[in-house]
C-alpha cells in the first residue's frame, strides 16, 4: 500500500513539474514572438529624435547620451555606421562590430544588451547597469511556489488515503483468521463504499459458514440415533446369526461412530480460534495411557506441556489408530523425548510407508493415499485433526520415513517452563 501512496503523490508532483515547465516555455516563446521588428523600428525612430544629428558636435552627442544614461540607468554607447565609437556613458563600451550586429535583445559576455539601429545609420547599444532578473524567471518562480503549495496541500490527502487503504488491507487479512472481523468505514468516498461492500460480503460469508457448521453438527448428531439402533439390533441378532456378519456389522458401526465423532470435533475446532482452556499435561503419561489401549509400550522421558488434555488425547489416539490401520503386522513404536525445550512425540510403524511426495498431503482433510478408498480404511480426517491440534498448541506435525521402512509421525510441542 505504501507503493500505491507513493505513486499517487509522485504522479501529482510530476504533473505539477510538467505544468510549470510547459508554462515557462510558452511564456518565453510568447514573449519572444511579441518582439517584432515593427516595435524595434518605432523605438529607433523615437531614440533618433531624442539624439542630436550625426553632424552635431561630439560634445552635444556626449551630453545627450549622458542624459539618457541618468534617466534610463543603462550603460549607453553610440556608434557610427562603420562601428567607431561616438559617445558613451557608464561602463566602457564593449567592442562593436556593425557587420554582425542585429536589432533586439541579446545576452553578451557582459550581460544583456539592447541594440538599435537609428534611421540615420548610427547604432545605439544599451546595457543594463545592474542585470535585472528576467520576467520569465519570476513567472517560473511563481508557478513553482504554486506547485509547492499544491504538493504540500496534497500530501495529507494522499497520505490519508494511503492509510485508509492500509487499514482496509489489514482488516481483510484479519478476516482470514477471524470471520467476525470487520473493517471500519471512514468517509463517504469510493474507499468507504469498498469497505461497506467488504463488510457486507464478510457478513454473508460468516453466515454461510455458520450455517454450514450448524448443518454439519446437526447431521452428525442426528446420525447417532439410527446408529445406536443399528448397534442394538446387531447385538440382538442372537447366536444363530452369522458370526462373520455380526463382526462386520459391529466394525462398520464403530467406524461410523468414530467418523461422526471426528466430524463433530473438527466442526468444534473450526468454530474456536483458540484453545478453550489449558492445563499442565504429562505427555509421556498420556501417551502411555493411550498406548496401553492398543497393548503397546511407550518409551522416553517425562515432559510437561500446556494444553487441552482431551485434544492431546485425541491427537495420540488418532496417530495410534493410523499406525494400527496402515502399519501392517510390524511393531509400533511410541516415544516421548525433549529436544531444545520442545516436547517430541513420535509414533513409528513398519508398514509400506508414505511416498515422499504425499507426506504433506496426508494431513489434508479427507485425503487418502491411493488404494485407501478402495479398501474402505479410514475417513481421511484423523491426520488432519492431528495437525490442527498440534498447531493449536503451538507445535507442528510431520511425516517422515522410519528406519527400516514404514512411516514415522513426529509431533513437536512447546514444553512447559518447569520441564527439566
Amino acid at each position: 500500500m505504501q507503493r500505491l501512496y507513493l505513486q499517487f503523490y509522485l504522479t501529482i508532483l510530476v504533473v505539477l513539474a510538467v505544468f510549470v515547465g510547459a508554462a515557462a516555455v510558452l511564456w518565453r516563446l510568447a514573449d519572444d514572438d511579441a518582439r517584432t521588428p515593427q516595435y524595434f523600428e518605432v523605438a529607433a525612430e523615437l531614440t533618433g529624435a531624442l539624439l542630436p544629428d550625426p553632424d552635431s558636435p561630439i560634445i552635444d552627442q556626449q551630453r545627450a547620451i549622458e542624459i539618457l544614461h541618468r534617466k534610463l540607468r543603462f550603460d549607453i554607447a553610440l556608434y557610427r555606421p562603420d562601428g567607431s565609437l561616438v559617445a558613451m556613458a557608464g561602463r566602457p563600451a564593449p567592442r562593436f562590430d556593425p557587420t554582425r550586429a542585429r536589432q533586439g535583445w541579446r545576452r553578451g559576455s557582459s550581460g544583456p544588451n539592447f541594440t538599435l539601429q537609428l534611421p540615420d545609420g548610427r547604432w545605439l547599444v544599451a546595457r543594463q547597469v545592474r542585470e535585472r532578473t528576467s520576467p520569465t524567471f519570476w513567472i517560473t518562480a511563481f508557478l513553482a511556489l504554486v506547485a509547492l503549495a499544491v504538493a504540500v496541500g496534497a500530501y495529507p490527502v494522499v497520505r490519508g488515503l494511503g492509510r485508509r487503504l492500509e487499514r482496509l488491507k489489514a482488516g481483510v487479512e484479519q478476516f482470514g483468521n477471524d470471520l467476525g472481523a470487520r473493517v471500519k468505514v471512514e468517509g463517504r468516498d469510493e474507499v468507504a463504499a469498498l469497505a461497506q461492500s467488504f463488510n457486507r460480503s464478510a457478513e454473508r460469508i460468516e453466515q454461510l459458514v455458520a450455517a454450514h457448521r450448524m448443518l454439519l453438527a446437526n447431521c452428525s448428531h442426528e446420525l447417532r440415533t439410527p446408529l445406536a439402533r443399528i448397534a442394538v439390533a446387531a447385538s440382538l441378532l442372537g447366536d444363530g446369526a452369522d458370526s462373520k456378519t455380526r463382526a462386520s456389522l459391529k466394525r462398520d458401526v464403530e467406524e461410523l461412530d468414530q467418523l461422526i465423532e471426528q466430524i463433530l470435533l473438527a466442526s468444534r475446532l473450526e468454530a474456536l480460534p483458540t484453545l478453550e482452556h489449558r492445563e499442565p499435561v504429562d505427555l509421556l503419561a498420556l501417551a502411555a495411557e493411550e498406548a496401553a489401549r492398543f497393548d503397546l509400550d511407550t518409551t522416553g522421558q517425562p515432559v510437561t506441556v500446556s494444553g487441552d488434555r482431551t485434544l492431546l488425547r485425541r491427537l495420540i489416539r488418532n496417530l495410534l489408530e493410523n499406525a494400527r490401520r496402515y502399519g501392517g503386522d510390524g511393531p509400533i513404536e511410541v516415544s516421548v523425548t525433549v529436544e531444545n525445550a520442545r516436547a517430541v512425540l513420535e509414533v513409528a510403524d513398519h508398514g509400506p510407508g508414505v511416498p515422499a511426495a504425499e507426506r504433506q498431503r496426508i494431513f489434508e482433510p479427507f485425503y487418502r493415499l491411493a488404494g485407501g478408498s478402495e479398501d474402505g480404511r479410514g475417513s481421511g480426517l484423523g491426520l488432519a485433526l492431528v495437525l490442527d491440534i498440534a498447531r493449536r498448541h503451538g507445535g507442528d506435525a510431520v511425516c517422515l520415513a522410519a528406519d527400516g521402512g514404514g512411516s514415522r509421525f513426529r509431533i513437536d510441542l512447546p514444553a512447559a517452563k518447569d520441564t527439566r
